[in-house]
């Protein structure tokens, strides 16, 4: 059964629609928007000490922050819009300003040139959209104006997240400065975080979500999608991919399935036919109201007379499900992510677990903004990602595996790899947005 998010007007939506309408989306994803704006951008601005945030970005070639900043109606940057961010103080608040583009549904002010009109005698005269050189010298009038101690430009070697300004924007944007130019400053955290931070009102969408990606888990991995002896990987591969664009859904990277089997090396079968007895593994995403899932789920094929999975593979599970456990209790902000994966992985020795972790930020982009919790090959920590913090009102896959013996396969290893997603709240403490799996999906 497909779950219903509570937008307005939802109670009319279709099965086939289950997050509503375009519009209702477009609606929820603005109402974020102009909230994110609001309540985190002043704070953020002001913890990093800055006073003036400059964004130019031009059309298909827009900054990484710039999906964040502006409306679900907005596809691309307009010709060039130059976004900036300026802080007036605790009483008047941020100023928004774009020079070029649109108000983005009233959330900025738009900047144009009052020397450059359009129009004739007998019609009434505006001002023209600023384009090229015009916006340049529109930039410098709106900084000398403002006077910024410090101005904050997207330019990082480590975040990408936090590197959009590109060199060919940076030498007009620095003629354009002149002498404010010596007050431009690179505070890689600022973008970073305002990609990374979620709203509390953002969850209950969320979750809905994560109950939508569990329902078409347990439907692909099962005797309705499977039929063992015929059915292969790759034909889940497709049925998921078609199954959310049936539902009006989008995913962010192509699904993956795979299949371990008794006695058998399967790493070479690019697509296997699915048999009974096999432990099959889903890594899957999906992309809706502007926001990304990934999740990995495991599953078994039961066996002619079988009614559950051998207790070795039921074992494997819950040493998966433990190492879950001891990352997402590490989880507490102040710390590093390499710091989390040091502490996780030391425990995870302690109580004899065979596995890897390799944890990451979600939200606005599947592979988000934040700090690195390992990579499948870097369980020695990630410079300069991996160094990052982790703060409250946040989202992260926990993405790990255990391997584990099992009897029932003559002690053959079996790769458990899970990954499911959670949230650190407000006052810093970490739940499963949904909840995690803790047993098998059976096909019948």
């Amino acid at each position: 059964m497909l779950l219903l998010l509570c937008l307005p007007g939802a109670a009319h939506a279709q099965g086939d629609r289950p997050f509503g309408t375009l519009r209702e989306q477009a609606a929820l994803r603005q109402s974020w928007l102009e909230a994110r704006l609001d309540r985190v951008l002043p704070r953020l601005m002001r913890e990093q000490g800055v006073d003036m945030w400059v964004i130019p970005v031009r059309e298909y070639n827009e900054d990484p922050v710039f999906w964040s900043i502006v409306s679900p109606t907005t596809m691309a940057a307009r010709r060039r819009t130059i976004y900036v961010f300026h802080d007036r103080g605790e009483e008047q608040g941020i100023e928004r300003l774009a020079i070029g583009g649109t108000s983005q549904g009233g959330l900025y002010e738009v900047i144009r040139d009052p020397d450059a009109a359009i129009g004739n005698a007998g019609a009434m005269r505006r001002a023209a959209e600023p384009y090229g050189p015009e916006q340049w010298t529109l930039l410098t009038r709106v900084v000398e104006e403002r006077n910024p101690k410090r101005i904050a430009v997207n330019a990082s070697a480590t975040h990408a997240f936090s590197d959009g300004l590109t060199l060919g924007e940076w030498e007009q944007m620095e003629r354009a400065l002149g002498p404010y130019a010596e007050r431009v400053v690179r505070q890689e955290l600022l973008p970073l975080r305002f990609i990374e931070e979620r709203l509390p009102e953002m969850l209950p969408t969320y979750r809905s979500m994560q109950q939508l990606v569990h329902s078409l888990i347990a439907e692909m991995f099962s005797e309705r999608v499977i039929t063992p002896g015929v059915t292969r990987t790759e034909d889940l591969v497709w049925w998921w991919r078609q199954r959310i664009n049936d539902l009006g859904l989008d995913t962010w990277f192509q699904p993956s399935i795979t299949v371990q089997r008794r006695g058998v090396e399967m790493s070479d079968s690019a697509n296997p036919v699915i048999v009974r007895g096999d432990v099959l593994h889903c890594d899957v995403g999906v992309t809706a109201v502007g926001l990304k899932t990934d999740t990995q789920h495991m599953g078994y094929v039961l066996r002619e007379g079988e009614t559950e999975p051998p207790a070795g593979l039921r074992a494997a599970l819950r040493n998966a499900n433990r190492l879950q456990d001891l990352v997402l209790d590490e989880m507490h902000p102040g710390r590093t992510g390499n710091e989390v994966l040091a502490r996780a992985l030391a425990r995870m020795r302690e109580e004899g677990i065979d596995g890897t972790v390799y944890t990451h930020p979600i939200g606005d982009h599947g592979h988000g903004a934040g700090p690195l919790i390992g990579l499948w090959d870097r369980q020695d920590g990630v410079p300069g990602r991996g160094d990052v913090t982790l703060v409250p009102n946040t989202w992260f896959s926990i993405e790990l595996q255990a391997t584990t013996a099992v009897p029932e396969w003559d002690g053959q290893p079996v790769r458990m790899a899970l990954e499911e997603d959670a949230h650190i709240d407000g006052k810093g403490e970490r739940h499963w947005v949904l909840a995690r799996q803790e047993r098998l999906h059976l096909v019948r």
